[in-house]
């Protein structure tokens, strides 16, 4: 049984923004330290600034020679069953890095040319140059030492969707990046059958194909080898039948050849060779960051599903009444329904976010994680600070005005951004309302789209025949430009 379902969420997975697992049996997904790294948004940072510690660290000592030192720092990265990602078959227990599992790997990095070579530069490149080192072991590597991020993305999940946890529970170790040191504390945690659970963004999981040593070997390394055989007309050089007119037949070189002769699938030889040729795999981390992106919604659900999804929200959406009474239901559903929209461009959604002392309150604000698209055209070209999207939500009746206006505009800072969204069900002049938003605008360049139930509808309907568009960038490209362009 799903999250989702234990605690009666009645939400699917397009509409969360964490894994929805089993915690009776592990996902096939893992934890990407190179998807963290590439994204942008301030939780990503955060894990990532602590990956680096770690990892900077562990170098530190092996180039003073404190290899106690490093080994201790394996020992405590025990098997974290708490995220049921990986590759187990029944229940989660732990993919690799147990204590005697991290000793292994330990003296197996000791023991690759990449030490000796220097060739590590980043946590995930322990899976290209050491041996027995592959998506899984990285991944556990990471949760434990991200795993205080991760506690933390847990509490704020559960407050989100009113799941109950457990006060003073004890947590495995977690990295430290001020003291540099493994600690452990006692945290209001999700317990399910006594087992502590850590749930992990969507945005941040995938299936483990992309930053690996057969793509590095295969696509870099081999097609290097080629190059230069040609280039130099070496001895595994062949030719082709002669076409009419030809003395001899094209040149060509195969890749069996190559990595039967040449560079063989071996992480020690890829070791040697890359660092003899270090911008060849600079070229390989700057591929496949530019190219590190989260699954989709359609990729961690059926595309069918995500049809079916849309339809349901649309009619949830009008079934559900105006006024105060129904105003959590109407929240909660906008949740969902943004979260599916909007994912992976807005991650780790928080509910009533209290700022300056707990005076306010913001209804709903998302991490601001676009690499592409509105969102990041917003700051990146058109100027605006939006590190984070605060959204006020109204399932009101009455004409939405100046007042609530000033309500989101009032949570605007430098720190936290100058972009809202106001959702409010319906407005009886669409027209003045834009018009009261370019005057924030003009005023002070902070900018507020209103979005409506109208606008959700038309987004949905479109999503229902491909879910893979992306119709809310037409919206909000259409939105912001009748309010910075009137």
């Amino acid at each position: 049984m799903k999250i989702s379902e234990m605690f009666h969420l009645n939400k699917t997975q397009a509409e969360l923004d964490f894994v929805d697992i089993d915690p009776e049996r592990d996902v096939p997904l893992f934890l990407d330290s190179q998807l963290i790294g590439a994204s942008n948004h301030a939780f990503a940072d955060r894990c990532h600034n602590t990956i680096s510690d770690f990892f900077a660290f562990f170098l530190e000592l092996i180039q003073q020679g404190e290899q106690d030192r490093a080994r201790d720092l394996f020992s405590n990265l025990s098997e974290p069953n708490e995220t049921c990602l990986g590759s187990s078959k029944g229940r989660p227990a732990g993919r690799g890095v147990g204590r005697e599992q991290a000793s292994d790997i330990f003296e197996s990095i000791m023991a690759s040319k990449a030490i000796v070579t220097g060739v590590l530069e980043d946590l995930e490149d322990f899976r290209i140059f050491v041996h027995g080192v592959g998506a899984d072991k990285v991944s556990d590597m990471t949760t434990n030492i991200i795993r205080r991020n991760l506690i933390e993305y847990t509490q704020t999940q559960c407050n989100l969707h009113d799941i109950p946890m457990s006060k003073g529970i004890a947590t495995n170790p977690w990295w430290n990046a001020e003291t540099r040191q493994w600690e452990r504390t006692h945290e209001t945690m999700l317990v399910i059958n006594d087992q502590p659970i850590l749930l992990v963004p969507k945005s941040l999981v995938s299936r483990g194909i992309a930053y690996d040593f057969d793509r590095y070997h295969r696509h870099f390394v081999l097609n290097f080898v080629r190059r230069e055989q040609l280039a130099n007309n070496g001895p595994h050089v062949r030719h082709r039948t002669p076409r009419k007119g030809q003395e001899v037949g094209d040149a060509y070189v195969t890749k069996g050849d190559m990595r039967k002769f040449v560079a063989p699938p071996d992480k020690d030889f890829v070791a040697e060779f890359t660092a003899k040729h270090p911008a060849l795999f600079k070229e390989f981390k700057n591929f496949t960051t530019k190219n590190a992106k989260p699954l989709s919604n359609s990729q961690l659900s059926s595309t069918s599903d995500i049809g079916d999804l849309c339809t349901y929200l649309i009619e949830k959406l009008g079934g559900t009444p105006v006024g105060n009474a129904d105003a959590n239901n109407y929240h909660s559903l906008i949740i969902g329904i943004l979260e599916l929209v909007f994912h992976p461009n807005l991650t780790c959604p928080r509910k009533e976010v209290e700022i300056n002392d707990g005076r306010k309150r913001i209804d709903l604000t998302f991490d601001n994680s676009a690499r592409k698209g509105q969102f990041f055209d917003l700051h990146q070209i058109k100027k605006i600070a939006c590190p984070y999207i605060m959204i006020e939500c109204k399932n009101y009746g009455r004409e939405v005005g100046n007042p609530e206006l000033d309500q989101l505009a009032g949570r605007f800072s430098m720190n936290r951004g100058n972009f809202g969204m106001l959702l409010c069900r319906s407005v009886e002049n669409y027209d003045r309302l834009i018009k009261r938003c370019r005057d924030f605008y003009r005023d002070k360049k902070e900018l507020i789209v209103p979005m409506l139930d109208e606008d959700i509808v038309k987004i949905l309907k479109a999503k229902s025949a491909d879910p893979d568009s992306r119709p809310e960038e037409e919206f909000l490209a259409d939105r912001i430009r009748a309010i910075m362009m009137g």
